[in-house]
C-alpha cells in the first residue's frame, strides 16, 4: 500500500519589517530563502496564509487595482512589454492602462526616453532588442505612471558593465529626485553597495539582519587590509616581518615583491596606528586601505550557497 506524505515548508516565517517612504532597501538571501515569495505578496500576486501586510495603506491582494496603480515592478527574467510590438506601442498601451492624461503621459515618456536613452530603439519590436535595451524598456514601463514604490528583481542580470552603470544611475536618480521607494533583490552585490544604505538579509523565511550596510560589514567583516608599496629597503623581509609583528596590533599576511599587507581589526586599532607602525619599520612609497566588500559578509553568513 502506498500513501502520500507531505512536508510543510513555510516560505516566509515571521518576517517583520517596515520600509519608509523614500528608502532604497536591498532584500537578499540564498535561493529558497523566501525573497520572491515576499515580493509577490507585496505586489498582490500571492496571498499569505496569515499575518499582516500593508503597502502604502492598502492590502495588496484585496486592493489589487489600488496597489497596482502605486507600484512599478521589474523582473529581470520576465518582461511586461508586448513581444511583437515596438517599444513605443507597449508604452502607449501602458499609459492607457494606467489612465494617464495625455499631457502627463507625454511628459513622463519624454523624460524616461531621455534618462534611459531609448530613442535609438523606441520604434523597434521588443523581440529585436538586446537584453540591456529590453531592461531599459522595462524600467521605462515600470516608471511611466510615477509609482511610489519600485520593486526590482534582478534588474542587472546578464547586462554588460556599461548597461549596469546606466541602470544603477537611473534607479539612484529616481530615488533621489522623485523620492521613489525601491526594494531591490539582486545577485550582483555591486548593485547593493552602489545603491543601498539598508540591507535586509533572510534565510529559510526568517530575517537574519535588518540594518545599515556599514553596520553589517562592521559586524561580520571587521577586518581591513593595509597595503604598503615599499621603496628600496635594506631590511630583509623576514626581519621586517618580525619587527612588525612585535610593533603593531595586526597580522602580517604577506611581504613579497616589495608589497607589504597587514590585516587589522578596525574596531580595535585605527588605520593611522597601523600606518605609523609601518612607517617606523619601512620606507613606504605608497599606502592604501582595502575595505571589506559585501561579498565577504555574505560568504561569512551563508557559506558557499549562492545569494540571489
Amino acid at each position: 500500500m502506498m500513501t502520500r506524505q507531505y512536508d510543510e515548508v513555510r516560505a516566509v516565517d515571521g518576517v517583520d519589517f517596515t520600509v519608509s517612504a523614500g528608502e532604497l532597501v536591498a532584500y537578499l538571501g540564498p535561493n529558497g530563502a523566501g525573497k520572491s515569495t515576499t515580493i509577490k505578496m507585496m505586489t498582490g500576486v500571492l496571498v499569505p496564509t496569515r499575518g499582516i501586510l500593508e503597502v502604502n495603506g492598502a492590502v495588496p491582494w484585496r486592493d489589487r487595482e489600488r496597489n497596482g496603480m502605486h507600484i512599478g515592478v521589474v523582473f529581470g527574467q520576465r518582461s511586461q512589454l508586448w513581444w511583437d510590438l515596438p517599444l513605443i506601442d507597449s508604452l502607449a498601451m501602458l499609459g492607457k492602462l494606467y489612465r494617464l492624461p495625455d499631457a502627463t503621459y507625454r511628459r513622463n515618456l519624454d523624460r524616461l526616453v531621455e534618462l534611459l536613452d531609448v530613442t535609438p530603439f523606441l520604434y523597434q519590436p521588443v523581440r529585436q532588442l538586446s537584453l540591456g535595451q529590453r531592461m531599459r524598456g522595462d524600467l521605462a514601463a515600470a516608471m511611466l505612471h510615477e509609482p511610489d514604490i519600485l520593486y526590482l528583481d534582478e534588474p542587472t542580470i546578464g547586462l554588460d558593465a556599461v548597461a549596469k552603470v546606466r541602470m544603477r544611475d537611473f534607479v539612484a536618480e529616481m530615488n533621489r529626485d522623485n523620492g521613489t521607494t525601491v526594494v531591490l533583490t539582486t545577485h550582483d552585490l555591486v548593485d547593493v553597495e552602489t545603491l543601498c544604505n539598508r540591507v535586509i538579509l533572510i534565510d529559510s523565511g526568517r530575517v537574519l539582519y535588518d540594518g545599515k550596510l556599514s553596520d553589517l560589514k562592521a559586524r561580520y567583516a571587521p577586518h581591513r587590509i593595509l597595503v604598503a608599496q615599499l621603496a628600496a629597503d635594506p631590511v630583509p623581509a623576514g626581519n621586517r616581518a618580525e619587527a612588525l609583528r612585535a610593533g603593531i596590533p595586526g597580522e602580517v599576511v604577506s611581504d613579497e615583491d616589495g608589497v607589504l599587507k597587514i590585516r587589522f581589526e578596525a574596531a580595535r586599532v585605527s588605520a593611522q596606528e597601523v600606518i605609523a607602525a609601518v612607517n617606523d619599520h619601512c620606507v613606504v612609497a605608497d599606502l592604501s586601505i582595502v575595505e571589506p566588500d559585501l561579498e565577504d559578509v555574505v560568504r561569512t553568513l551563508y557559506g558557499d550557497r549562492e545569494v540571489v
